[in-house]
């Protein structure tokens, strides 16, 4: 279905997906280093200063004239915490030369300028450029600030913090507001050099193309230093995860006019294992979808809530609950959202909950691989855990699962921690 090529070259594996489906070829650079709290923030600052400007193209609005001169081409970078990893993801989308009318070497140009990017960004006397860092500093202050008005984000944050008090998966992907400042344009040019260095670093590339092709335009432009020392891939051992004794129950109150509960549950099982399939056909089950048992008993059946979802971490092996609900309804939502869980463990699933779920999974991957973003993150799952699992063997490992995988895997599944963030002021339940 997907052909999927990957090449091991010396500094980053190139992964080619030859497909006639496009008319643009599009690359995506992730590069994954373990999340640490002493680099954290520093690794948020320097993905928005790679798009800001290279050795050629010096500034912003340079970069971006080199990209409307390539017909319009598009340039992002932006973060995930992927488990215990911080990536850094660089995307680039360009025209593909064969339909344009003249014979521009448009695909050697994208690749000049992506190179640069990651090897040769903007920088004078050993540092980073004085004015692109204030910029991207700025930027980075106001993403960490918006999670505060957003308060479902914030409530997720909340919990995360909680949940993993003493673990990496704690740490916010944008990192830490109070440390921005004080980040100076020579520090984080050593910590680019560090991560150029270290970092594993993976290429896809998506169009109409030819691998050959690729390998050697990837071999032309990116040079990297031959003390290249690539991390192995650390797979996570979710074997030794933290065994949970009691829930924990954390308030807090803020001028909201509808509390957030978010539930956090620890699974013991993330992609690479047997039954990661089975995790995703129970959380499609639990909260994944409209037809759910959050969505039908939580919001419809009771009005409970304004909304109650679930949703999972592949790499941490974590389902999060989230809802939206009047503050005094605190105990019953809690009770319901349990109970959903109670009867998933039971066996209590329907024949259509089953198959419907199973269908929209199936749909739900073909419509993500149908964009080449989409496609490259479902790829790139296999990278973050280590194994090597086709698209196919995703699909088909879905249609395998049985009732009887679902119930084993939901008994396994164990709340962790409870955050509610409720209305201040609100006469709810005295518990609260």
């Amino acid at each position: 279905m997907v052909n999927h090529k990957k090449t091991d070259l010396h500094g980053m594996t190139v992964h080619t997906i030859e497909t006639k489906k496009y008319k643009t070829t599009s690359f995506i650079l992730q590069i994954k280093e373990a999340i640490n709290e002493k680099s954290v923030t520093k690794r948020a600052l320097l993905a928005y200063v790679l798009q800001s400007g290279t050795k050629d193209f010096p500034s912003s609005k340079e970069l971006r004239s080199a990209l409307d001169d390539l017909y319009g081409a598009t340039l992002n970078a932006d973060l995930s915490k992927k488990g215990e990893n911080q990536v850094i993801s660089i995307r680039m989308e360009v025209a593909n030369e064969k339909f344009l009318s003249n014979s521009e070497p448009v695909l050697d140009k994208a690749f000049h300028l992506l190179s640069q990017v990651l090897l040769a960004p903007a920088e004078e006397n050993g540092a980073f450029k004085e004015g692109i860092v204030k910029k991207e500093k700025r930027s980075l202050k106001q993403q960490i600030e918006s999670i505060y008005d957003d308060k479902m984000r914030y409530a997720n944050k909340r919990l995360l913090e909680e949940m993993y008090e003493s673990e990496p998966y704690r740490l916010n992907v944008y990192g830490n507001e109070n440390e921005v400042d004080a980040i100076t344009s020579k520090e984080l040019y050593d910590y680019y050099k560090e991560v150029v260095k270290n970092d594993k670093v993976d290429l896809y590339v998506i169009g109409d193309i030819s691998t050959d092709e690729m390998i050697e335009k990837v071999k032309k432009h990116f040079r990297f230093s031959e003390d290249r020392n690539e991390k192995e891939n650390q797979k996570q051992d979710t074997k030794k995860e933290k065994q949970v004794s009691e829930v924990k129950e954390i308030f807090e109150e803020q001028d909201v006019q509808q509390g957030k509960l978010h539930m956090g549950y620890r699974t013991y099982t993330t992609y690479s294992d047997e039954d990661y399939f089975a995790l995703q056909v129970f959380n499609g089950i639990f909260g994944g979808f409209s037809h759910s048992k959050l969505f039908m008993n939580v919001r419809e059946k009771e009005s409970l809530a304004y909304y109650a979802a679930s949703r999972f971490e592949s790499h941490k092996g974590a389902v999060f609950v989230m809802s939206g609900i009047e503050t005094a309804n605190y105990e019953k939502a809690v009770k319901i959202i349990k109970e959903q869980h109670e009867e998933i463990k039971n066996g209590n699933i329907t024949d259509a909950e089953f198959e419907q779920t199973k269908a929209m999974i199936n749909n739900q991957v073909l419509e993500t691989i149908d964009h080449p973003i989409g496609l490259s993150e479902v790829l790139y799952h296999n990278v973050v855990a280590g194994t090597n699992r086709s698209i196919e063997d995703w699909m088909e490992g879905i249609k395998r699962v049985t009732k009887e995988d679902i119930v084993k895997v939901a008994q396994k599944v164990t709340l962790d921690t409870i955050f509610f963030l409720k209305g201040a002021g609100t006469n709810g339940n005295e518990n609260v």
